[in-house]
Order: structure tokens, then sequence, then C-alpha cells
């Protein structure tokens, strides 16, 4: 009987302490799993910044208005382009280097 009671003892210390790991392992994995999920909530709202900006960087009508309406600009058609020969702009060049040697 001694030696029943004796197995049972053991039994229940080993199961005992099984519990306690186990409750241990549990609460571990749960912290870490709070944490993880912490890091994916605060990657999130990263990534929806992240878009925000690239959205507001990328956007050319955003800029073509903007450069239409302040600035009043518009634009380049052959209509309002003008053309510049090569020689006329060298002359003009060479006659502002001879002005500013004189002086």
């Amino acid at each position: 009987m001694t030696r029943l009671s004796l197995l049972l003892l053991i039994a229940t210390v080993t199961s005992a302490l099984w519990l306690v790991h186990s409750h241990y392992e549990s609460r571990r994995m749960f912290m870490a799993l709070e944490t993880a999920r912490q890091e994916s909530k605060r990657l999130a709202v990263d990534q929806d910044r992240l878009d925000v900006e690239r959205r507001a960087q990328a956007a050319p009508l955003r800029v073509e208005k903007i450069a239409r309406q302040q600035l009043q600009m518009r634009a380049a058609s052959p209509a309002i382009t003008r053309y510049v020969s090569g020689n006329g702009a060298l002359d003009a060049v060479s006659t502002s280097i001879q002005t500013g040697a004189a002086k």
C-alpha cells in the first residue's frame, strides 16, 4: 500500500509540475502574440501614412492645377513658342562681352 501511495504521490507532483510548465509556456506565447499584434498595428499605421504621402507626392493633376491657377502657367504650343537662331544668340553674347570689356 505504501508503494501505491508513493507512486500516486510522484504522479501527482509530476502532473502539478507539468501543469505549471504548460501555464508558463502559455503565458509566454500569449505575450509574444500580443507583442506581434502591436507591431503589426504599428506597421499598418506606418504603411497607411506612407501610402498617403506617396499619393500626395505623385499627383500630377494637383501640380498642374497649382501651376495654372497660382502661377498662370499654360502648356507650350507652337503658336506661343519663340525660336532663337544660333547666330543671333552668339551675336548677343559677343556684344555683351565686348560691352562689358569696354567698361
